[in-house]
């Protein structure tokens, strides 16, 4: 996908994006389900204007701002042009590993305290570090805007001195273990690795991966660092964006006040575009320690971001891969029976692009089989040509997905930071969609004969062990460095952390951190409530910032509802209410929906099913008559159901090798009990689907689905009068019944031992879980709950994280959480992935840290927790999503309305000596029960004297 107006996905925790810090917002939203719609309707090119303001300061820092006071917060981007294009061979990953230090210390903000200030004005932040640049950011209250401004030009101006070979030689394990977490220790995680080293040339910048080489970290030096910082990481070679609720004349004042001091460095020379040409197809295969399913992909070089081809590459690969009209989904998926689905897209970076196709097959299908197939594909396309409604129907969907994509002060903050970076213009928006737009069904058929047809390319087959026979004939082993699992091969950082370092002269005092303005408020969104005459309950907040409505039904009922011997139905029910209705097709479905640029969506749970939908304000009403008809009127096709069944047991072959998903299941089986339904997943098992017919998902509708147990959550530029004339027909046709849902669990078996192990060969880290059921249906503490964890794992600023990553450097992240459910007791867990050869040790510094957390926790944690959680909720309601989130909370838990504001009083009134007692009674060493997903012959028998008890073997099915 090109890298335009783009999507942030990161995760709370510190660490690294493999690619962009965001996506393209309409290419994003062209790989959802959609459908399409008796309404006429045609592509218009969105209005769009992120109205800012761009200067730049003396030193050469640019400055983008946007104000908007819709939300009582600031959010901060930061966006260095330096990837990891800017590395030698030899000397991979340091843009990455520069992303891990800036977090760390800096001269006047101290060691820790960037995480630690941030965590406690109850902000969020991250880093992100891709090929062709690294972004850090911030969202604070905007009370908080001098301190963050503070902490940021600390560490861009007053870093450097702070970096020591103890502090080197400590990130150096975090980093590494976040390259066993995301590439080592997953299926398929050394695809890219394979397609890079064997598209570009050794000298070409993106022949490595963001992450580097281990060898090449490992090798790393004091003095290669400070020179890899000074070229890249001036003043002059970064973007500055603040959005939110600020007051212009004094942003300026601050951003001059604490960054127009800091020296820029020597100019950086640009890049100029380095597309590469093959002069034939290379063919690999590498046997998938944790792959059960055969995958190929095939990877095309194209052009680079904003070239004009890169436009129409993008509708290229939503047309040949998205929708059931879609070349890939009639021959791969239809006709040939080969794979679940495929994929098709193109990705534009700064100097070069790709173009890339996916299929994972099913279980034991011949690569070169789907290799025939992705090419009948194409001939197909050619065929057939560009099918001009649906070229519409990706062009329509735009302006929903341009508008989702900046409905949050962040997003907004990154689109005018790349744009502002990589196209030197932060409104460069509207010439991006205008060129979307632009493109034609010539344009397209001209980039799939110039870059895609009869073109080389690599081709890499990823095959389960014993499974080589599946990989393309004439494919050459890939060379794939994998790490050894040697015990004791990394000790602890011997060397001693330096207190002191040189002082960078600064024109002010940075030495005090600057005081909260105390500006700072927060109302609770106005929610307003009806029902209708057949039961349902509808809950609503109007917000009209942009022209959108999110919505969703919440049928109870879900897994629980299940045959004890059919788990797995009401997973198959929300695949098939997509699969047409009484008078659509599936494809005449997806059209309805897509020519209304809309989303819908069935996802089912252990405890419900929800169609949830995100339109246009203007198209709701006809949005709404599109769910009626799949909520009243399935088509129950046979053809589908294969399909949907084959794709099901596909997903659950793929999660009996992933590492996480085993220790999840195993950890829930583990507390709930063998008998239990939340011992299962919610698609089943490879024996309850098979066994699972149409009949039966017809009986479960017939039986279960009724407005009596439902809910109906909107939010969004929509009122109350209007909401209700939409929701007029499932009124009148959808009639109530009775159904019986399942009495809540109070009680539940012990586990039979506190160790459980399972074997994951050749496994780099080991997963952890621990716990137990610590929270009660209905529990009154649940707010109370949240507050006593805080210090202990919530977050980069919690203990867990602190000791686990910071200090021993065993792991790339842990954390600890209570979660609830309507109608069984919830968990209090925690979890980390820990570096193989530390598993043990793991093990005694968790249970070290659970058994001490009480005695150590004080009443300056239970203050710091108070001040940071009010803060984070006031910052949590946004988006769309998030509001209609709030109201699902409302309707699953059956809370009042304000219950934002009660649970506000709760934690604010929550004394020191009820937090202890809290501790005491809901995190409680004694019954804390262990999960391990690991490799047994290294590590099962050291964990035999923990004083955890006997390991219990469990086996992975």
């Amino acid at each position: 996908m090109n890298r335009r107006l783009k999507v942030a996905c990161l995760s709370v925790l510190l660490g690294s994006m493999a690619v962009s810090p965001a996506q393209s917002v309409w290419a994003q939203a062209a790989k959802k389900p959609a459908a399409k719609a008796t309404a006429k309707s045609s592509a218009a090119t969105p209005q769009f204007d992120l109205k800012s303001e761009k200067y730049k300061l003396a030193n050469g820092l640019e400055v983008v701002l946007h104000q908007d006071k819709s939300d009582p917060k600031v959010a901060v981007a930061i966006m260095y042009h330096v990837g990891s294009n800017r590395e030698k061979p030899g000397r991979t990953g340091f843009a990455h590993f520069f992303e891990h230090m800036l977090f760390q210390n800096s001269e006047n903000v101290g060691k820790g305290n960037f995480i630690k200030g941030v965590n406690q004005i109850g902000g969020t932040f991250n880093g992100g570090t891709f090929t062709d640049g690294t972004v850090y950011y911030e969202v604070v209250p905007k009370d908080a805007l001098e301190r963050i401004l503070w902490m940021e030009s600390d560490r861009m101006g007053f870093f450097i001195n702070t970096v020591s070979e103890w502090g080197l030689e400590n990130e150096k394990q975090v980093v590494k273990n976040e390259k066993r977490q995301r590439v080592d220790n997953q299926p398929y995680g050394h695809t890219n690795y394979v397609i890079l080293k064997n598209l570009y040339p050794a000298s070409h910048p993106y022949n490595w991966e963001v992450i580097g080489s281990l060898e090449d970290l490992q090798n790393a030096t004091l003095d290669d660092v400070k020179e890899f910082y000074e070229q890249w990481y001036g003043v002059n070679n970064a973007t500055l964006v603040l959005t939110g609720d600020f007051e212009t004349a004094d942003a300026k004042k601050l951003v001059e006040k604490y960054f127009g001091e800091l020296k820029p460095r020597p100019a950086v020379k640009p890049l100029t575009p380095m597309p590469v040409k093959l002069a034939a197809t290379k063919s690999l295969f590498h046997v998938d320690n944790f792959a059960n399913l055969p995958e190929l992909t095939m990877v095309y070089p194209t052009v680079e971001q904003y070239h004009k081809d890169s436009y129409a590459l993008d509708m290229l690969g939503s047309l040949l891969s998205d929708g059931k009209n879609s070349p890939f989904e009639r021959i791969i998926v239809e006709e040939k029976k080969l794979a679940p689905g495929a994929s098709a897209g193109q990705s534009s970076a700064e100097i070069a692009g790709t173009f890339r196709v996916r299929v994972r097959a099913f279980d034991k299908k011949d690569l070169d089989e789907v290799q025939a197939a992705v090419f009948a594909a194409f001939d197909k396309f050619e065929k057939e040509g560009v099918n001009e409604k649906e070229l519409e129907r990706l062009k329509i969907r735009q302006e929903t997905a341009l508008y989702n994509g900046i409905s949050s002060l962040l997003n907004k903050a990154f689109q005018l930071a790349q744009y502002n970076e990589f196209a030197g213009d932060p409104s460069f928006a509207k010439k991006d969609i205008a060129m979307t737009q632009a493109v034609t069904a010539q344009d397209i058929m001209n980039v799939y004969r110039k870059y895609i047809k009869g073109k080389p390319y690599v081709a890499t087959s990823f095959v389960p062990k014993g499974q080589e026979d599946l990989a393309l004939k004439g494919a050459v082993k890939a060379e794939v460095v994998e790490e050894k699992v040697v015990a004791g091969a990394e000790g602890a950082n011997t060397g001693k952390e330096p207190t002191t370092f040189a002082k960078t002269p600064s024109k002010i005092d940075r030495s005090k951190m600057p005081e909260l303005s105390k500006n700072f408020s927060f109302k609770a969104p106005a929610i307003w409530t009806s029902q209708l005459k057949n039961g349902m309950k509808v809950y609503g907040i109007e917000q009209t910032e942009l022209p959108l409505v999110q919505f969703s039904i919440q049928i109870k009922g879900g897994m629980q509802l299940d045959d004890s011997k059919k788990i797995g139905t009401a997973s198959l029910v929300d695949a098939m209410l997509m699969e047409g209705t009484k008078n659509k097709t599936p494809q005449q479905l997806e059209e309805a929906i897509g020519q209304l640029g809309a989303f819908i969506n069935v996802n089912s749970s252990s405890e419900d099913i929800t169609i949830s939908g995100n339109t246009l304000s203007r198209n709701f009403p006809q949005v709404m008559k599109l769910v009626e008809e799949i909520l009243l009127e399935p088509r129950w096709d046979e053809a589908e159901f294969a399909k949907a069944k084959q794709a099901k047991l596909n997903q659950i072959k793929q999660n009996q090798a992933n590492p996480g998903s085993i220790a999840s299941l195993a950890f829930n089986k583990v507390l709930y009990g063998e008998n239990s339904r939340f011992a299962y997943p919610t698609i089943g098992t490879m024996e309850t689907v098979q066994g699972i017919t149409l009949q039966d998902l017809k009986d479960y509708y017939q039986k279960n689905f009724s407005p009596s147990i439902a809910s109906f959550q909107v939010a969004g530029n929509v009122k109350q009068a209007e909401v209700a004339k939409a929701l007029t027909g499932l009124e009148q046709k959808w009639a109530a019944k009775n159904v019986s849902l399942p009495t809540p669990i109070t009680a539940t078996n012990k586990p039979a031992a506190r160790l459980y192990f399972i074997d994951q060969p050749d496994a780099k880290q080991s997963v952890i879980y621990a716990g137990y059921l610590a929270v009660p249906v209905g529990s009154p503490d649940y707010a109370a709950l949240q507050a006593i964890n805080h210090k202990l794992g919530a977050g980069s600023a919690s203990t867990l994280f602190n000791v686990l990553r910071l200090q021993k450097g065993y792991t790339y992240g842990a954390g600890s959480g209570f979660s609830r459910r309507p109608t069984a007791p919830g968990m209090f867990a925690a979890s980390s992935s820990v570096r193989t050869n530390v598993t043990k040790e793991s093990l005694q510094t968790l249970d070290e840290i659970l058994k001490t957390y009480g005695t150590s926790y004080t009443e300056q944690d239970l203050a710091t927790t108070k001040g940071a959680l009010i803060k984070e909720t006031a910052l949590s309601y946004e988006t769309l999503g998030s509001l209609v989130g709030l109201l699902e909370n409302i309707s699953t838990y059956n809370l009042p309305l304000d219950y934002i504001k009660q649970n506000e009083s709760a934690i604010q009134n929550l004394s020191y000596t009820q937090a202890k007692s809290l501790i005491n009674n809901y995190i409680d060493p004694s019954k804390m029960v262990y999960v391990v997903v690991g490799d047994a012959k290294t590590q099962l028998a050291g964990l035999k004297d923990l004083g955890l008890g006997e390991p219990v073997v469990l086996q992975n099915k």
